[in-house]
């Protein structure tokens, strides 16, 4: 008899932000398949399980898309209580419905666990509301990255260029890009920008300037992942410890 794959949301990698859900899901758990993004405070949450890194990150080796499915429906047929663990939110540039999918096609029931996003947590660590009163009340979240053989399309600037917010994941690495297509669809280059590296870990970071200098920014991101904002919002942002300072 089959178990219960749970998809849960690791969150942006500090480990008081999971939800209580989450957490009992992870004391429960026989097995866990984690992202490489999960930091090793949530992982010890995982006290009985079986744990293995079928993570991804970007220009490194790492387990096609489809092997990490096979081996979550393996798992799924084979343990009570199976939990793959993912960065931020599941349903968030996860992958998620490929999951479901093969594990809903193997017969094996599936829950799904939402968790805060980096995004969100890049939010926090500016300071701002995305959607301040009287400067923006529409946010998208988009990424320039595509799977590694995938069509590339222009949709993801369209829709940053025309939002007064723009939350943009992955997009460090392709920051001239990024840069070059929100120009080129009338973005000005003074629009202000920020990138927060490793939000909610302590090697928490934050960099900001203007459109024009994203690749510049984008050049002093170290290892850790990086969240870009865009917009009128990023020019009211101060960090947590700046607005403690100022107080």
């Amino acid at each position: 008899m089959s178990g219960v794959v749970h998809l849960v949301g690791a969150g942006p990698g500090a480990a008081d932000l999971l939800t209580l859900r989450a957490a009992r899901l992870l004391a429960e758990a026989d097995v866990v398949l984690y992202d490489a993004l999960v930091s090793a405070d949530v992982l010890a949450l995982a006290t009985k399980a079986k744990l293995y890194n079928v993570g991804k990150r970007a220009n490194r080796p790492s387990m096609d898309q489809r092997l990490i499915s096979r081996l979550l429906v393996r798992m799924g047929l084979r343990y009570q209580n199976v939990v793959r663990l993912k960065g931020g939110d599941p349903h968030l540039f996860g992958r998620a419905t490929e999951e479901i999918e093969a594990c809903r096609a193997a017969g094996i029931t599936v829950t799904t666990v939402p968790g805060v996003s980096a995004g969100f947590a890049a939010a926090s660590a500016l300071g701002v509301s995305l959607t301040s009163r009287g400067l923006s009340r529409s946010v998208t979240f988009v990424t320039p990255s595509t799977a590694k053989g995938g069509a590339e399309n222009m949709h993801w600037a369209r829709a940053a260029a025309a939002a007064e917010t723009a939350v943009i994941y992955m997009g460090a690495m392709h920051a001239e890009r990024v840069r070059d297509a929100l120009t080129d669809l009338g973005v000005p280059t003074d629009r202000p920008v920020a990138l927060i590296e490793s939000a909610s870990w302590t090697e928490e970071r934050v960099m900001r300037g203007k459109l024009a200098d994203l690749t510049a920014l984008a050049a002093q991101v170290g290892d850790g992942p990086a969240i870009m904002v865009v917009g009128e919002v990023a020019r009211e942002a101060r960090g947590a410890l700046e607005a403690a300072n100022a107080a």
